[in-house]
């Protein structure tokens, strides 16, 4: 699985507020604030378990008739496969060769009923809680900025991060207690 980087117009807005939480309204040390906002962003999304802005992602998973679930969620849209032959150039499956679908909970799944040459797939698809840092609920947002503040704060005394963000993180984890199946 890869995922595009997060968008830098995100990170930026974290900062932004992260500025605005820790009463700094001077411009220093803006570096340090974008990696600790990244970083953030990125915790925020292990732990509930979804892509909290929405980007490009691509799965690479073996062909099989069987329904395979894509990695990332909530899936807005799937956008191809690509044929992956061990030997040779990808190619683009034709619409027949696969089946694909979104199911309520923002899953993506698929699965290739004519592989052709191919052993494994290439699905690219996009993926994400948000359009931007401003459509992201509040609740998610508050505690990417109050993780950034305890970072920043903290600085490298290993510190527990408050409760707090997990407490505003939790009503969004989507938590997996058994590998999904499908028939």
């Amino acid at each position: 699985m890869s995922a595009a980087p997060i968008p830098a117009a995100a990170i930026d807005a974290a900062v932004a507020e992260a500025r605005d939480f820790l009463r700094d309204p001077g411009g220093g040390e803006q570096a340090l604030l974008e990696r600790l906002a990244a970083s953030a962003l990125l915790l925020g999304e292990a732990f509930t378990g979804t892509l909290l802005i929405r980007r490009t992602v691509e799965d690479v998973l073996p062909a099989s008739a069987e329904w395979r679930m894509l990695a990332e969620a909530p899936v807005s849209a799937i956008a191809g496969i690509t044929g992956l032959p061990a030997e040779g150039a990808p190619f683009v499956l034709p619409a027949e060769g696969y089946a694909i679908d979104i199911d309520g909970g923002g899953r993506g799944w698929v699965r290739v009923m004519q592989p052709g040459s191919a052993g494994r797939v290439a699905v690219s698809y996009t993926a994400g809680l948000a359009g931007d840092w401003a459509s992201l609920p509040a609740p998610l947002a508050q505690g990417v900025v109050a993780l950034v503040a305890h970072l920043f704060e903290d600085r490298g005394r290993a510190g527990q991060p408050p409760a707090a963000v997990a407490a505003l993180w939790r009503p969004y984890r989507r938590l997996r207690l058994s590998a999904e199946r499908r028939a």
